[in-house]
């Protein structure tokens, strides 16, 4: 895995040659391509696109391993089983079937022609809000996942503890549950956002090209524009962007494991 990431990256120190490729004369001109204003708003649009998913996998993922968690142990793995049930098809067919959905003449829009809306067929594909909804839609297994195995580890006790010091259901959610599986949250946030931010598949086939994120970027300057350098350079960027958040979000979960254990000592 090294060798492949490090030899690409080495690209980023190279100029581009004059019919594509690389020449390998030294140069930081790549990198400081990567802050020009035009890519740089390409990069906030991106991380604000996979912001919004985030958080709208968090808020749908959060009450469904709650659910799962407080089902019958028995019922538990059947749950789990339909919750990462879309990974058993292709990434591409789960993306396209979006399209099948959303499509001016797809299964929404005939639906609400059933129902009796005779206006105009809804514009939902080729918008942002489509590329977030294949975002999250692709993603959302990670999130409980990770919120799931908190939940599953939490000591009952510790509710029962809340609700015989005379807290009610929603103070014990706010001050003991949701702490205590903060590091799940964290955990499922940052792989939907690392995932989303480099992701090229669901904004070229759901945005139609209109939303262009790092991914399409990058993949555009290796594929199209022939200029690996300067591509490789946008995807360091990615990377150590990937890399940033996942090291605060393991200080996060080490920060906060010790201060249970210190709680606990106590």
């Amino acid at each position: 895995m090294v060798v492949p990431c490090v030899l690409v990256l080495s690209y980023a120190f190279f100029q581009r040659g004059v019919w594509g490729g690389v020449e390998y004369t030294f140069t930081l001109e790549n990198f400081a391509r990567v802050l020009d204003p035009l890519y740089a708003k390409i990069f906030l649009n991106s991380a604000r696109i996979a912001l919004t998913a985030t958080v709208v996998a968090i808020l749908i993922a959060y009450p469904a391993a709650y659910a799962i968690s407080r089902a019958p142990k028995m019922s538990q793995p059947i749950l789990l089983f339909f919750a990462v049930l879309p990974f058993w098809s292709n990434y591409l067919i789960r993306t396209y079937a979006w399209i099948v959905l959303l499509n001016r003449e797809g299964l929404i829009n005939n639906l609400l022609r059933w129902l009796g809306y005779t206006g105009e067929p809804l514009s939902m594909l080729y918008t942002e809000s489509a590329v977030i909804t294949g975002l999250v839609y692709n993603y959302l297994p990670f999130v409980i996942l990770a919120i799931y195995s908190t939940l599953s580890r939490l000591n009952p006790e510790l509710m029962e503890a809340s609700r015989d010091l005379g807290a009610g259901p929603v103070r014990t959610f706010l001050r003991v549950t949701l702490p205590l599986t903060l590091p799940g949250v964290a955990a499922g946030g940052v792989f939907v956002f690392v995932l989303s931010i480099g992701n090229f598949v669901t904004p070229a086939l759901l945005g139609g090209g209109r939303f262009q994120m790092v991914g399409n970027l990058v993949y555009d300057q290796f594929l199209t524009a022939n200029d690996w350098p300067f591509g490789a350079a946008l995807g360091a960027a990615l990377i150590l962007t990937m890399i940033v958040l996942l090291l605060l979000q393991a200080r996060a979960t080490a920060h906060a494991s010790g201060e249970r254990k210190g709680e606990a000592t106590q």
